[in-house]
């Protein structure tokens, strides 16, 4: 029971991973006007890919300084993402 659980646990997070890996490179495409975020199907994709990041980049970016108009916020979710990942495949604590 336990193992299933710590399976459907990094399977959540590697979900998550991939959501954070398209949320940025979309915010990449409509800086360089790639996507025009006026089409309704782009809009309700970004809306989509933006409520799932916000409630976890949100807290990261209040705690970051501002690096300059980078946002490194993604970048430090994605590591904090892969060490929980790799500690419960390691599985040492169940």
């Amino acid at each position: 029971m336990i193992a299933a659980l710590r399976i459907l646990l990094i399977t959540i997070l590697d979900l998550y991973f991939y959501v954070i890996i398209a949320a940025v490179i979309a915010s990449w495409l409509v800086g360089f006007g790639i996507i025009n975020s006026y089409n309704p199907i782009a809009r309700s994709i970004l809306r989509a890919l933006h409520a799932l990041t916000e409630p976890v980049f949100g807290p990261v970016r209040r705690i970051l300084p501002a690096m300059g108009g980078l946002d490194l916020s993604p970048l430090v979710v994605l590591l904090l993402l892969s060490f929980v990942r790799n500690w419960l495949a390691i599985g040492t604590f169940f």
